[in-house]
């Protein structure tokens, strides 16, 4: 089977997690966009794998939990009126939950953002932790059982709520929200510190992730044509952001920070966690001479 050299499928991933488009690297590369795709779709399955293998039994202290917003193929509205829209089509949401502390991405899930998804992520977040913690969200109501029904007593929730002004005409349409007048911190379960009620972490974590990822830019064509695909990304980007990505203000990598890994990987670690997954190949029989006539 023919193989991409090392040194092209490393560019591809780092192109791919540094928010250029499938198009411009198969441009770049010199590549065809189906061998680009192909081999997103073995890093995403690699990087998924890995991170539900090994991001388990994770001592933090502080949990910071947010949504963010991106589409496949059509936004809602305009899903009836598309033509041929695939399964999965449709506003999608990344559910994220962050460590305040060492920035480590613990748990992330793609889907909608109702009441089973966040029951479904609450549920994952704490099978990857080691002891009780502190959780703030925002005033997702889809919150308030999904945290009971996954945790019960066992943790120190609190909701931080934003109040927001009336919209100016000029804001209207856009992408920006009212302005945000105040919050209010309410406490849920257990005893949280209120001085460390915050989902700031967490928000700037969703900048990184829409600059990050071509997927999530606005009002462009490179957006997520298939769910599958758009999965693919998102654990191949937080994988790197977690085990390959030096954070600035810690000097090494959020999995280092946390005690989940001990050195800094890079992109060609991914790229040998691609190979391990391959079948074997088969082997050959003899080869046997026609003779017939």
């Amino acid at each position: 089977m023919n193989k991409l050299p090392l040194h092209k499928r490393t560019m591809i991933l780092n192109m791919l997690v540094e928010g250029s488009s499938m198009r411009s690297i198969s441009r770049v590369v010199g590549v065809s966009i189906n061998t680009v795709t192909k081999l997103l779709v073995s890093a995403g399955e690699a990087c998924a794998a890995y991170h539900d293998e090994n991001m388990r039994e994770v001592n933090a202290q502080r949990i910071q939990c947010d949504e963010i917003w991106s589409f496949c193929y059509a936004k809602a509205k305009n899903v009836n009126s598309a033509k041929a829209a695939p399964d999965g089509a449709g506003d999608v949401w990344t559910w994220t939950a962050l460590d305040a502390d060492s920035k480590l991405i613990v748990s992330y899930l793609v889907g909608g953002r109702d009441g089973e998804y966040a029951l479904a992520f609450m549920d994952d977040v704490r099978s990857r932790l080691a002891n009780r913690v502190q959780m703030t969200t925002d005033g997702h109501r889809a919150y308030l059982e999904a945290v009971e029904g996954a945790f019960g007593g066992d943790v120190d929730y609190a909701q931080l709520i934003k109040l927001y002004g009336v919209s100016p005409e000029s804001a209207k349409g856009r992408y920006s929200p009212a302005e945000c007048t105040g919050i209010k911190k309410r406490r849920i379960e257990g005893d949280p510190d209120i001085a460390h009620v915050s989902t700031s972490y967490v928000e700037r974590m969703n900048l990184n992730i829409r600059m990050g990822n071509r997927r999530f830019t606005r009002l462009t064509n490179g957006l997520s044509k298939r769910i599958d695909n758009h999965l693919h990304m998102l654990s191949l980007y937080f994988l790197h952001y977690n085990f390959c990505r030096i954070h600035k203000s810690l000097g090494v990598s959020p999995a280092m920070e946390a005690g989940v890994s001990n050195t800094l990987h890079d992109v060609e670690w991914i790229v040998g966690m691609i190979d391990a997954m391959e079948p074997e190949p088969k082997k050959r029989g003899p080869y046997k001479k026609d003779i017939s006539n």
